[in-house]
């Protein structure tokens, strides 16, 4: 079993990434996909005049604050545009994808938090009506349903609180979280990056291995949105999976190359 995250930012080969999941797939290869959409979310906020608003916590990590109307949008590109894309692309290629979002059956579940902690012009505010949480819970059931019924599961955020509230979570933790609870093998994180770059953003300083006991060390290297990444992979590797690699998407048969090993490997 393989978890395959693919992120929403812009450059990556969603057609090569897809192809690639198909010829896995017929060659027997038991999979869940996973998507973000952060990119096109933007656009889309933009777009009706609802701009996102990224917030820092005091330790350093980015985050999308996200009220009910950003929470809507989220849904709109994630569980809409985004996620029936890429199952329209399986399809055509003839594997028999199911789009899911983890409020679908509480495929993700996890706790509302409300509030979030964010550093502004140097001071730390809390800022209320967020909806946001962290994935605690994975719904296997349905997902070994699937799986051993012929299809190949294509999962986005949101997630459901224990309440039933939607709640926006990290693609790349729930992942981690789905790769423990499904004892998977690998991890594949892949976004528009080589890997995990020691002098971000040059692609000639990739680290190409990461002990997997020393995970969070490597953290100071990691840029914005790929702390989140990094710490995805403790978690996984700290939860039996047995490696994480940070892999690119923009590449030809992506996922073949990072389970051959191109990118960065945590083991």
């Amino acid at each position: 079993m393989i978890i395959v995250k693919v992120g929403g930012s812009a450059g990556i080969d969603y057609d090569a990434v897809c192809a690639d999941i198909a010829a896995l797939w017929k060659e027997g290869q038991r999979l869940v996909l996973v998507h973000g959409g952060s990119g096109e979310t933007n656009r889309v906020a933009e777009a009706l005049g609802h701009p996102p608003r990224f917030v820092t916590s005091p330790s350093g990590y980015t985050s999308r604050f996200t009220d009910r109307e950003t929470l809507e949008i989220f849904e709109m590109v994630y569980c809409g545009k985004m996620n029936k894309g890429i199952v329209e692309r399986l399809q055509r290629l003839g594997v028999n994808a199911v789009g899911l979002s983890g409020l679908d059956g509480r495929i993700f579940e996890g706790r509302h938090k409300d509030s979030v902690r964010a550093v502004e012009n140097g001071k730390v505010k809390v800022l209320r009506g967020d909806h946001t949480g962290t994935v605690e819970k994975v719904n296997t059931g349905l997902i070994e349903l699937l799986l051993n019924a012929g299809y190949l599961p294509v999962l986005t955020p949101p997630a459901s609180s224990y309440e039933g509230v939607a709640i926006n979570v990290d693609g790349d933790r729930a992942s981690a979280a789905l790769a423990v609870a499904l004892r998977a093998e690998a991890l594949l994180l892949l976004s528009n990056v080589p890997g995990l770059l020691r002098a971000f953003p040059d692609e000639s300083s990739l680290i190409r291995e990461i002990p997997a006991g020393d995970v969070e060390s490597y953290l100071e290297f990691a840029q914005d949105r790929m702390k989140k990444k990094v710490l995805g992979a403790a978690e996984a590797v700290q939860g039996g999976v047995g490696r994480v690699v940070f892999g690119d998407a923009r590449q030809a048969q992506p996922v073949s190359a990072a389970l051959g090993g191109a990118g960065t490997v945590v083991a």
